[in-house]
């Protein structure tokens, strides 16, 4: 028998009313110096790039004070975006407690977190061309920390068909060729990614997870500024500008720009570089016992 929905009780109205509460209120810690981050931005210099082709993805490396963008070359496109600290694979971009921080959107002067035990910036938000956009009539926003990626096993499921070109295997084969590892051992490293450029939210009456057209254009970037040394990987999502398909050769797909920085680094020498959580790690367990 199909299950009844449940009867609501006598104070359904009452519970309904409870006041919302923010989890983590803004202020509570300490943000970055964007004032010093927007001077050093003034003297970068460009010392390498990486051109991602359309459904696939390249892996690159940024040292800590360095700069780095994902710049729209061609035409609208949305990219998936993972972190790991350079030496060590377990730190990682955390994307549920970034979103927990900074809401559902991140954009100028928010910092991407790494995983526990960690816990501390990966990177931080300099410059955003499409800052402008904010939130739309659809309750949309952009570069998203909501959705984890697309991928073949997802696909296998809804859609009973093989697809190799998904964000997930893409970041694997290159994370792998970084690695010099087979895709099976690297896409354990894998992880849930901070959708660039893409444009997104929560319908109001399903409240489902959806996409439409990126507003993004040709010169359009986001730009990071490096805290950890970092290894990163991104794809140019078969999705295109994710306007109606997801893990398909029918969109239209363009390729993706990384570019890299290098500022003078005698301005940021008062930098406070983050390190991981001083957090015990005894979760209650007393010595001894």
């Amino acid at each position: 028998m199909p299950l009844k929905t449940s009867s609501a009780p006598a104070d359904a109205a009452l519970r309904r009313a409870a006041k919302p509460a923010i989890v983590y209120p803004a202020g509570t810690m300490p943000g970055p110096d964007m004032a010093t981050l927007e001077s050093a931005r003034q003297t970068m210099v460009k010392t390498d790039e990486i051109v991602v082709p359309p459904r696939d993805a390249r892996a690159f490396r940024v040292a800590r004070g360095q700069f780095f963008r994902i710049v729209s070359i061609e035409g609208p496109q949305v990219g998936d975006l993972n972190l790991w600290n350079a030496g060590d694979l377990s730190e990682r971009f955390f994307s549920g407690k970034t979103r927990a921080l900074h809401g559902t959107h991140v954009g100028h002067g928010d910092r991407l977190w790494s995983a526990m035990p960690y816990l501390r910036p990966m990177a931080t938000i300099s410059h955003d061309t499409l800052g402008w956009y904010g939130f739309d009539a659809d309750g949309a926003g952009i570069h998203d920390v909501i959705g984890t990626r697309c991928d073949p096993y997802t696909n296998l499921l809804l859609n009973g068909t093989t697809y190799d070109f998904c964000c997930h295997s893409n970041l694997s084969r290159a994370l792998a060729g970084e690695l010099k590892v087979d895709p099976a051992t690297a896409e354990h490293h894998v992880h849930d990614v901070l959708n660039v450029f893409m444009c997104t939210g929560f319908t109001q009456d399903t409240h489902q997870y959806f996409m439409k057209a990126s507003p993004v254009r040709p010169g359009d970037f986001i730009e990071f500024f490096a805290e950890i040394d970092l290894l990163g990987a991104l794809s140019a999502c078969p999705g295109g500008d994710c306007s109606a398909t997801h893990s398909s050769d029918v969109a239209a797909c363009h390729p993706l720009k990384i570019e890299i920085f290098e500022p003078d680094r005698a301005i940021l020498k008062d930098w406070a570089w983050p390190a991981p959580s001083a957090y015990h790690r005894s979760h209650g367990v007393q010595a001894g016992n």
